[in-house]
């Protein structure tokens, strides 16, 4: 079984073999324990603005459901433990279905991809099921695009000598391959990815991620062809944006450019979210979270949503800020919190609209 992780290695840092039994120890530190996010409250919903968040807390491994638009919390979409859900990440909604990467945190398994009903949350079967050959270890943030239409998972790789890959399936779960990877000399432990407006496959990436030896600073974007699964070149990284630690979730606004999330890089550092220009990568502007000593308030994943707000659900251990969700007004960075931190959520992580683009995740593009 794989433990739950100590507080200093919960902040989307990993850790995993040497062996069968410690890789599958250490993928558990990959979900952090988090307190709730609270009921939204307002008028009934629209369902064309559905908004799904995934709650990873071990005692939840629940899809809850709401509406984007005015805030009212709809229940649980998918209930607890579905099909063996243990470690909801990246969504999609797509064909009509909810489909949902299963981590697997705390079994001794693989990572899995999961497809649910679209309306009524009920499971359908597995794209990608554990067993398979080609199974996801730890698999994080999930697109569908490309010239095949297909499935993209960032697998977030093992310790610092077994690195991670993008991994691309068919409509029916057949293993394409991995990205080409091997042109880029960092650490390749990919988190989350999105198509952009270019067409080319966006991946945020971290270095070593050992609790010993874990790099707080290392930070990269990086661009892969779809169509060739060739590595084009790093976007962004840290020594191009100083700001850009540890990133995750990544997604364009209308205009093209890039949002991204980024960590504190030391006890006095602020957790944020960067926005950089789409073409050329560099910092135009900072949303910060969370300033010390005020309490921690970092995201995982962000998504925009109704009248282009960026929706961000906050982690953190502090009871004052955990669980909020935040829908922020990306001209002015002014940000309303349309769940306080408490019920019914407990570790709110990824998050889709029903009519989000499964390949950009822009808002609008499904329904």
């Amino acid at each position: 079984m794989k433990t739950r992780p100590s507080l200093a290695m919960r902040l989307g840092l990993l850790i995993r073999k040497p062996s069968t039994i410690h890789r599958h120890l250490f993928r558990s530190i990959l979900i952090p324990t988090l307190l709730g996010i609270g009921a939204l409250s307002a008028s009934p919903p629209s369902r064309a603005q559905q908004l799904f968040i995934g709650d990873t807390a071990p005692s939840a491994n629940t899809v809850q459901e709401f509406n984007g638009s005015s805030g009212a919390y709809r229940g649980v979409f998918v209930p607890s433990g579905a099909a063996g859900l243990s470690g909801p990440m990246g969504m999609i909604y797509t064909n009509g279905e909810l489909v949902v990467v299963n981590q697997n945190v705390n079994t001794p398994y693989n990572g899995e991809i999961f497809r649910f009903d679209g309306k009524t949350g009920t499971f359908i079967g597995k794209l990608v099921s554990s067993s398979d050959v080609n199974a996801p270890f730890a698999p994080r943030g999930i697109v569908r695009g490309g010239p095949d239409n297909a499935f993209y998972v960032a697998d977030i790789g093992s310790d610092c000598t077994s690195q991670g890959n993008i991994k691309v399936y068919n409509d029916a779960g057949a293993f394409l391959g991995n990205l080409e990877r091997s042109k880029f000399t960092g650490g390749f432990f990919p988190r989350g990815l999105v198509f952009g407006p270019d067409g080319m496959l966006y991946v945020s990436v971290f270095a070593c991620p050992t609790a010993l030896n874990r790099d707080l600073l290392t930070g990269y974007v990086l661009r892969f062809n779809a169509s060739t699964k060739a590595f084009v070149d790093v976007f962004a990284s840290n020594q191009t944006v100083p700001d850009l630690h540890r990133p995750e979730g990544l997604v364009f606004d209308k205009d093209g450019n890039l949002w991204i999330t980024s960590f504190q890089a030391t006890s006095g550092d602020s957790d944020k979210i960067l926005k950089l220009n789409g073409k050329t990568g560099a910092l135009l502007d900072k949303l910060v979270l969370s300033t010390p000593p005020a309490p921690r308030a970092y995201a995982q994943a962000i998504l925009f949503g109704p009248g282009d707000r960026l929706y961000i659900p906050i982690s953190g251990g502090d009871p004052t800020t955990a669980g909020q969700l935040r829908r922020c007004n990306i001209k002015t960075m002014a940000c309303d919190i349309v769940s306080p931190a408490g019920t019914p959520l407990q570790a709110p992580y990824y998050l889709i609209f029903k009519n989000s683009d499964p390949a950009t995740l822009g808002y609008g593009g499904n329904d």
